[in-house]
């Protein structure tokens, strides 16, 4: 059965055969007509189940092309195999620079998100054919904004635009309001007190129907627990559902950045062990995503990870890239964005060749909201400020980039050194849709896990 959580069925149908074409497979025309030909009806169509599963199951029997010139193994093993060299394990933090990394970067985190958040909506559709970065730009420079350098504000929108969020306006902000880009840090954490670090993805699944409510879940993330909840009935054990089938059955969301926006735990927990965040990070992507979906959670739970002991942005950026496969598209990409930030003047002439090369990409993928970070930590000049706005000011996922920017650059600062006008206004506190979590400090999150990576760091 076509099962639709996040989307009606139509649309997943939709998706999956962009997905497909990603995964390298060729659609017969047939089925694209047919799918044509259903979505001029959408109305009546979103909830034709029959003759969408049909499809659906016609879909789910092509094979990749021979021509196909990418190796993206699934499997842990297989994907330590195809990675290139790298250091695996870096120095080790003292107790207090520990704590005041930590804690800056829980801080960054929020501050990132809560800068992006209002704009979320326009940056990832954009309006009227306009992409999203410009309309952004666009939207700041008519109130004297630009460059971007504080939250948000919600007076006088205008230019019938509409910006999300209000409680993370300039004038209304005095926390970290709820946001799926916090949700899965808050969880990592939650797995790794209760489970220690031989946690599973099963022991994830389990944590997200005791903490997460469903409604805050989105695209991959929807489709997976969806799966699994329909695979293992609450009274009885099921053993056979497998990560194949949780991330991959009727979602099309795969490779999107639902898994990367989840690292920063991860790399929290392994402050200094890049190899063990990317393995970590595996274990929490493999459920519900494949390929590029699983590296990016990988990539960047390295780059954080080593973000504690290391401030180079563009060795920070090769240690993210030594832990995922090197035949890879994420990887391709990522290897030619260091190379074009080496050649182009600023961060917008980097994001031109950014939208040229990835902008036929869902605004929701992996890959391109990926570059937007790595340009940011590259032309942010090892600022936390100016990182954190370049990453909002580029558009697509703002709140998932500014999150994971500022997540970076407050593990390499540290609290004490986070000399921005983002910082204050959250008064240090989250106040989370998380089962457990409903109000609590950014400094209390710190401690927390200090003490699990320091548990880890004894059992290693």
């Amino acid at each position: 059965m076509t099962f639709a959580g996040w989307d009606t069925p139509l649309e997943l149908v939709k998706y999956e055969l962009t997905q497909l074409g990603y995964e390298g497979v060729v659609v017969p025309k047939d089925l694209s007509d047919q799918v044509a030909e259903l979505a001029k009806n959408k109305e009546k169509n979103d909830m034709n189940f029959s003759a969408l599963e049909e499809i659906y199951d016609s879909l789910s029997k092509l094979k990749v092309s021979s021509d196909f010139n990418y190796d993206q193994p699934y499997i842990l093993a297989e994907i330590q195999k195809k990675r290139p060299k790298g250091p695996r394990q870096l120095a080790t933090l003292g107790q207090e620079e520990l704590f005041d990394k930590l804690h800056g970067a829980w801080t960054g985190r929020a501050a990132g998100c809560a800068l992006g958040k209002p704009v979320e909506g326009i940056g990832i559709s954009g309006k009227d054919g306009v992409v999203g970065r410009k309309v952004i730009r666009s939207y700041l420079e008519n109130r004297n904004h630009w460059p971007l350098d504080h939250y948000f504000s919600g007076k006088d929108v205008g230019d019938h635009l509409t910006i999300y969020c209000p409680k993370s306006h300039r004038e209304n902000i005095a926390y970290m309001e709820p946001d799926d880009d916090i949700h899965y840090t808050l969880i990592a954490l939650k797995i790794l007190e209760e489970y220690g670090p031989q946690f599973t993805w099963r022991h994830v699944a389990h944590t997200w129907n005791q903490s997460l409510p469903y409604n805050v879940i989105c695209t991959a993330e929807t489709q997976a627990i969806l799966n699994y909840n329909n695979a293992v009935p609450r009274r009885a054990k099921s053993s056979w559902v497998t990560p194949e089938y949780t991330s991959s059955y009727r979602n099309p969301y795969r490779e999107w950045i639902g898994a990367q926006i989840r690292a920063d735990g991860w790399g929290y927990a392994c402050a200094g062990n890049p190899q063990l965040a990317a393995e970590f990070a595996y274990r929490d992507a493999c459920w519900t995503h494949r390929a590029n979906g699983i590296y990016g959670e990988m990539m960047f739970a390295a780059i954080i990870a080593a973000a504690f002991v290391e401030s180079n942005p563009r060795e920070l950026i090769n240690i993210g890239l030594s832990e995922i496969p090197k035949n890879s598209k994420l990887a391709e990409a990522s290897r030619a964005a260091l190379g074009k930030a080496s050649s182009l003047k600023d961060f917008h002439s980097y994001m031109d060749w950014v939208e040229s090369n990835f902008g036929a990409l869902s605004g929701v993928h992996t890959v391109n909201n990926a570059l937007v970070v790595l340009g940011a930590l590259i032309y942010g000049d090892g600022n936390f400020h100016k990182s954190v706005c370049l990453s909002v000011e580029g558009g697509w996922d703002t709140d998932c980039n500014g999150a994971t920017c500022g997540s970076i650059l407050g593990a390499i600062k540290g609290h004490s050194e986070l000399n921005s006008s983002l910082v204050s206004p959250l008064n240090d506190t989250i106040k989370p849709s998380v089962i457990g979590f409903q109000e609590i400090t950014m400094t209390e999150l710190a401690k927390r896990m200090q003490e699990v990576q320091n548990t880890i760091s004894a059992s290693i």
